[in-house]
């Protein structure tokens, strides 16, 4: 699944601008605004009372125990709900984010990195709120900080420090965080993967194939700058890779039909290994609203019928 900066389910009225947004020094401030604003604009949506499941409660399907049916919502609602034991009810989500410097580029005013740790912060501010645990590894071509999942607010301000901390690396290496979380999380949960993806491909479908293997459910988010997207510079300029330090002179006029050629097969290639793994794939702008980037999230977790929170009303609330 893409999710890009057309979804239009909630309001524009109620979405703040990247720029914005952006302009919030404290990262813990910037994801509590991204949550909020999401909210106001889930309720003067089509979508108000969308809910990805119960937070105590999920719908019966066949081949469960009907001794756990609850009669007295069925009573309420006319429909079959069994209520859901303790490890149904607690999701485990480890961000998994990129701070290698090709995340350092930014053309509209604030750069990959920051738009990323904002993304990696506004979810896991959004889990912490719905009472899940929620760890962080970042990496750019080794491990840099690793916590483990857990729900505690003291918890979540050493995440939102280390999503902080500045870019750094000469390399990237997609595979290596991905292994370390395989072998470090034993029990089954969500994991987030965050990166521009700006390095070979080669050895990530073994990473994640072992990942789903153990019955995680992953998200992939691709963050891309909008001048990456189309090579949209005037003026044939010195380019310098910001991992290698290589520079190329390019000519945007005569090198753009092929840079985006390569850069839109590179992105389908990894679009195909997610696919072809069941992994939910995002691409996502630096300029697209938080908000729609949250809300595609949740909306794609209900359509794959996991045991993600209720989005919305209280957790007594029963659906219509």
């Amino acid at each position: 699944m893409t999710a890009t900066a057309s979804n239009s389910s909630l309001p524009s009225a109620s979405l703040i601008s990247t720029q914005a947004l952006m302009g919030i020094r404290n990262l813990e401030l910037r994801a509590r605004a991204v949550v909020e604003g999401f909210w106001s604009g889930l309720h003067r949506s089509p979508y108000h009372g969308f809910s990805v499941e119960f937070t105590e409660y999920r719908q019966y399907t066949p081949g469960d125990d009907p001794r756990h049916l609850d009669w007295r919502v069925f009573a309420r609602s006319d429909r079959y709900f069994i209520k859901k034991f303790e490890d149904e009810t607690n999701l485990r989500c480890h961000l998994v984010a990129d701070q290698s410097r090709s995340m350092d580029f930014g053309s509209i005013g604030h750069t990959k990195a920051r738009y990323a740790a904002t993304l990696a912060a506004t979810l896991a501010y959004f889990l912490h709120l719905q009472g899940d645990a929620v760890g962080l590894l970042t990496f750019d071509e080794r491990i840099r900080d690793y916590l483990p999942a857990r729900h505690r607010s003291s918890h979540l301000r050493q995440i939102m420090l280390a999503l902080e901390k500045p870019v750094g690396g000469a390399a990237t290496d997609l595979a290596a965080p991905l292994r370390r979380i395989t072998e470090l999380v034993r029990k089954r949960g969500l994991v987030a993967l965050v990166s521009d993806f700006f390095a070979p491909l080669e050895g990530l479908e073994r990473s994640l194939t072992d990942l789903a293997a153990c019955r995680h459910e992953v998200v992939v988010f691709q963050v891309l700058d909008p001048a990456e997207l189309g090579l949209v510079f005037d003026q044939a300029s010195i380019f310098r890779d910001a991992e290698t330090g290589r520079t190329l002179y390019v000519d945007p006029a005569a090198a753009r039909k092929s840079y985006v050629e390569k850069l839109e097969a590179h992105c389908a290639e990894l679009h195909r290994i997610c696919d072809k793994l069941g992994i939910a794939y995002h691409r996502l702008a630096t300029d697209q609203p938080l908000e729609l980037a949250l809300f595609d999230f949740l909306q794609q977790r209900m359509h794959r019928g996991t045991n993600a929170r209720a989005v919305a009303g209280s957790p007594g609330n029963l659906p219509a």
